[in-house]
């Protein structure tokens, strides 16, 4: 049986860890290896999902069609790296509710474009390190969200969100 709390505090704690990091490296899978380009994250509450615009004419449109496993890092305070499987998601209410006017600048069009897409990574793990007095201290953080697997203490390396 899966315990909500510790889970809570985990996805509470994977929240402020990558608050205010305007900028993620997205990793795809792409015929000639792993690709990894900067992307705006999404200014919502984490609550298990990433969510991150693109469009269709676009090699990681492509990639995550053939393969959905995706990295996510982020880099500020701490570094974070989250590995999960990407969505496409063209659910125009979506889209229009995560839409600001930053993105209408950068990508040259409007929410209802219909090349304009969402992705959704939904987070299966995510490991970080802080640093702290000058010493770096290596910290990892383990939960399951699904209850697929049990939570045990000496597994504290990571957190698992599926």
């Amino acid at each position: 049986m899966e315990n909500k709390t510790y889970k809570q505090k985990e996805i509470i704690k994977l929240r402020e860890l990558i608050k205010n990091i305007d900028t993620a490296m997205f990793t795809t899978n792409s015929e000639d290896g792993l690709v990894s380009r900067p992307m705006k994250t999404q200014e919502v509450e984490f609550d298990g999902d990433l969510w991150f615009f693109t469009k269709k004419e676009t090699d990681k449109y492509r990639e995550i069609l053939q393969n959905s496993d995706v990295n996510v890092t982020y880099a500020g305070k701490s570094y974070v790296s989250v590995r999960g499987k990407a969505e496409i998601v063209e659910d125009i209410n979506k889209k229009k509710e995560l839409w600001n006017a930053a993105y209408e600048k950068l990508m040259e069009t409007s929410y209802d474009d219909p090349n304009v897409i969402l992705l959704k990574v939904k987070v299966e793990t995510a490991e970080y390190w802080e640093t702290g007095n000058m010493v770096k201290q290596m910290i990892y953080f383990y939960q399951k969200i699904t209850g697929n697997n049990s939570y045990n203490e000496k597994m504290n390396e990571t957190i698992s969100l599926n």
